[in-house]
């Protein structure tokens, strides 16, 4: 990669960590899967905030979701049988939650209750869901990541309407991972993590994605997971390989490398909503919250203006 100015570099403070009384380090079904057998006591995703500032995240193998107010304390909001990884709020008190285990799901914050969305497409299983966003319009996006890589590109990414009409958008991914529209939301961005890339591709007017191309090739031995967007169309990019975030501009130039701990893992990123110009980033390896001031604002976050409910028999969060 050829640059005529060399990225700003910068490191990430840390704003809060996982409390003691949360943390029991064991092996789980997802780590062996997923982790190559290391035992944890967490496993930090899905980043997003509420109106008043608290800031929820998912535990993947214990199934859990937290919530951590301004000051930086920590509160169980539920957990159950599942392994949640993004999140988005499609209410004011309603986070909905890809979870690999049991497809969409919808939490009532205020509650800690639980019910299933979307757990099957036309009774096929999905692989194993992990990201999701939404547009302006209520359509959500969201990707089928599983364990497809190289050596199996089949991950999907999937648009669901207002209405309940699924579309499947792309079947041909290896590990398809974060998902974020352009500030003007005529393209669609997917990070593609066993490609060790990010890829592009125009959203048509009849609803279709077409000349889907790789935007931004990263390298090490994990590649991109979660990205945002801020309103200078900069895409910003969580590289776990490299406990790397990367700012990219229009070219997939990097012009800023936010960097966490050496061989830690950097997995997704969210904006602060006081101005969205603070960047809060999940460092899934210590179980801790990263965060940096940014020179511009993230774009507002979409949320969902309804779904048809359900019909299969809710599960409840523990």
């Amino acid at each position: 990669m050829f640059l005529l100015n060399p990225p700003t570099v910068r490191t990430l403070d840390t704003f809060s960590a996982l409390p003691g009384r949360y943390r029991q380090t064991r092996r789980t079904v997802w780590g062996d899967a997923n982790q190559g057998g290391r035992a944890s006591d967490s496993f930090l995703e899905g980043p997003v905030f509420d109106a008043q500032g608290n800031l929820y995240v998912t535990d993947i193998p214990f199934g859990r979701v937290f919530r951590i107010d301004p000051k930086g304390e920590w509160d169980l909001v539920a957990q159950w049988e599942g392994e949640p990884n993004g999140m988005k709020f499609m209410s004011p008190t309603e986070l909905l939650i890809t979870d690999y285990m049991n497809g969409l799901m919808v939490l009532d914050v205020t509650r800690g209750s639980l019910r299933p969305l979307l757990a099957r497409r036309n009774t096929e299983s999905f692989k194993g869901v992990n990201d999701l966003c939404f547009d302006s319009r209520g359509n959500l996006f969201f990707t089928d990541q599983g364990q497809t890589g190289l050596h199996d590109p089949s991950g999907r990414v999937y648009r669901l309407s207002p209405e309940g009409r699924l579309d499947l958008l792309l079947s041909n991914v290896p590990s398809p991972n974060g998902i974020v529209l352009s500030p003007d939301e005529r393209f669609l961005f997917v990070a593609a993590t066993r490609g060790n890339c990010v890829w592009r591709m125009p959203l048509l007017a009849d609803g279709s994605v077409a000349k889907a191309g790789q935007f931004f090739t990263s390298y090490g031995p994990s590649g991109p997971d979660g990205l945002a967007m801020d309103e200078a169309g900069r895409l910003i990019v969580a590289n776990p390989g490299l406990a790397y975030v990367w700012v990219l501009n229009g070219r997939a130039e990097p012009v800023e490398v936010l960097r966490g701990p050496s061989g830690h893992s950097l997995t997704n990123v969210a904006y602060g909503v006081a101005d969205r110009r603070t960047l809060f980033v999940t460092d899934s390896t210590a179980g801790e919250i990263l965060w940096a001031p940014m020179s511009e604002a993230g774009v507002a976050l979409g949320q969902a203006q309804r779904f048809p409910e359900a019909t299969t028999t809710a599960d409840k969060a523990q």
